[in-house]
This record gives C-alpha cells, structure tokens and sequence, in this order.
C-alpha cells in the first residue's frame, strides 16, 4: 500500500456489476478483502469539484474547523452553522454519497456549494448495505446509487497538490471474526478502510498542508497509533518541511477531564513529530442526534493538532440548528492559527 496516491478526477467510478458480485459472492477474510480493495477503482481517487476558488492566497491567519458529519442528512442546515465563522478549511468525516440513507444525495457537494468552497473527497467505504436500522428506516430506496461513505476536505483557494491517504486496508469492517468483536462490524459490511485527505495550500506566508483524519472507531488504542504514524510519516513525504494542521475525529474515547489528553499512545506519538495539541477547546465533543441509538456518555474524540503554527483561538461549536435539532452526533471544532514565516522545502513524490 503506497502512502499516499494523488490521482483525481471529476467523478468516481461506479462499481462495475462483475464486481459488485464478487464482492457479494467472496468471502470474508483480510486476504479477499486486500484482493477487492486493489480491484475498487474509487478507493484510490480523490474526487475534486465544487465553486471557483478565490484567486488570492491565505492571509496571515487561517481558520480550520473539523466536523464528523454522521452521513451529512442536513447539508444545507449544516452550511448554516459553518457559515458565520467564516472558514478557510472544513475538514469533514462521515460524509455519504449515493447512499440511500441519505436519499442518494451526493452531500458532499451539496454542501460546499451551500458554502461556495471547492472540495476534495476520498472513499473511506463502498458499502455494502444500507446501514444500521435507525439508518433503514431514513432510506428512500432499497438500494445505494455509489455506495460511497467517506471524508472530505473543503477549502476557499484551489490547493496546489492534494493526496489521498490510506491508513489501512486490513479489512477489519468487511471480516466479522477479525472485527475486535465489535456487533456493528457484522451490521454493516464494507470494502476499505480508514483514510485521510491532505491538501497544499497557498499562503501569504508560503505553502502550508491540512489534513483531514478519520481513525478507527474499533476498540484498540493501538490500531489509532499505527493510523496515526503513517498518516505523519505520508504528510512527510506529501508536503515536507511545511507547516501542517491535522484534524478530525481521532475517536480517542477519552474525556480531557478523565486524566488528560496523553491516555492514548497517540497524542504522545504526534507530539515525539512536532505536533502540537496546545489549540483544542476543553469539552466534550458527542452529542445524542437522530441515528445515535442510545444515550451515551460525552466524549472528546475530535482533535486539531498542528506542527509550525502558532495557536490563536479554539472552541467547540455545538451542531444544532436553530429548532433544536442535532445535525450529528458530533459538535465542530474550530481553530484559528497565526501563519508562520521561514523556508519551506519541496514536496516529493509518493
């Protein structure tokens, strides 16, 4: 597995039926799925479009903001609460297209039109099914249209490169018995796996590189650990020697009060790296929304972390419109930074 591939294109390829029937028919173990994996055409893509960028660079502040977006049902509400802060960056996870638990829309799109940002979006999963049962009861049809759930990057310049990260393609959501006995592996089968999309930006300042991340949910720090790792080491082959912002949902599991942020291997990993947790907002980062099936106790899972900038400001937004009603079980988290100034190296190959 290369870490990290640059290939883009307009729109992703659809799922041929030869394939799709494999996919059904084959069986479930970790060497079938690195055998569909390389075969899926769309996990090794990074889909760009969305509004003409604006043709100056970056100022000397930038503001990020990073939201797991829970299938995105709402982008044009959701738009309405990212608006007013005036982002330069979304970094966004969980977002559906084609999927028929949110009526086949591509979300993704939608919502950085909503915004008139340019976007980037990597597949994550071709899934499957049509999700859990709360989700069941959202769809419209019993089929998906693509089948594609992932992350996205939405920005206001077009980005000079951008990458599509890999962190891993061991299958643990398409082999039930490797699923770290984890029911919702068995619920909703996939072919993929965790990824993260990076972008080079231009600045004032210079170029810089943002990252959106989405870490395995699965119960096992170190699994995150290892994602974590090749996720910097395939920024430092991306966009060497630039200054970076990592964020997204890390799903560390752990409350900042429960004995502080160093509790999983990898924030202390991030930081031996060079990056900093210093502009995080204290609090919870989970909320109740319309497919969370039960109450459970808040989280912070959702972190900014950054290498060569210098932390202005950081808050956790709740994500409910004005009605009342949760948009995900997920609040944004916003960061503003200060651009450095300083020599910057050039990129290398993959």
């Amino acid at each position: 597995m290369k870490l990290f591939e640059t290939a883009t294109c307009s729109s992703l390829p659809q799922v041929s039926p030869d394939l799709s029937r494999d996919i059904q028919c084959s069986e479930k173990t970790p060497q079938e799925h690195r055998a569909l994996f390389a075969r899926l055409d769309a996990l090794h893509l990074l889909e760009t479009g969305g509004e003409m960028p604006m043709p100056h660079p970056l100022a000397d502040r930038i503001t990020v903001m990073a939201w797991n977006l829970q299938r995105c049902l709402f982008p044009e509400q959701s738009a309405d609460l990212l608006r007013p802060h005036d982002p330069d960056v979304i970094l966004l996870s969980e977002m559906d297209i084609g999927m028929a638990r949110t009526h086949q829309r591509h979300t993704v799109r939608a919502l950085a039109d909503s915004l008139g940002m340019r976007y980037a979006f990597g597949v994550e999963f071709f899934e499957l099914g049509l999700g859990n049962d709360l989700e069941r009861r959202l769809a419209a049809d019993d089929h998906n249209n693509c089948g594609w759930h992932g992350n996205a990057l939405l920005c206001r310049q077009e980005p000079d490169a951008l990458a599509l990260i890999r962190l891993d393609e061991s299958g643990l959501w398409f082999c039930p018995e490797d699923g770290l006995g984890n029911d919702s592996v068995a619920k909703q089968p996939r072919v993929g796996g965790r990824c993260a999309i990076a972008a080079i930006l231009p600045s004032e300042a210079g170029t810089i590189c943002v990252a959106s991340a989405h870490l395995e949910s699965l119960d096992d720090p170190s699994i995150r650990l290892s994602q974590m790792e090749r996720l910097i080491a395939a920024l430092d082959g991306f966009a060497p020697g630039l200054p970076t912002i990592i964020g997204g949902d890390l799903n560390t599991a752990f409350t900042p009060e429960g004995g502080g942020t160093k509790e999983e291997p990898l924030f202390r990993a991030a930081e031996r790296h060079g990056f900093s947790w210093a502009n995080n907002a204290k609090g919870t980062t989970t909320r109740r929304s319309l497919l969370t099936y039960k109450p459970r106790p808040p989280r912070k899972l959702d972190w900014l972390c950054a290498r060569g900038f210098v932390p202005v400001e950081a808050a956790i937004l709740p994500a409910i419109e004005a009605s009342g009603k949760a948009l995900s079980d997920h609040e944004i988290i916003l960061g503003r930074y200060a651009l450095p100034n300083g020599p910057q190296d050039e990129r290398q190959d993959g």
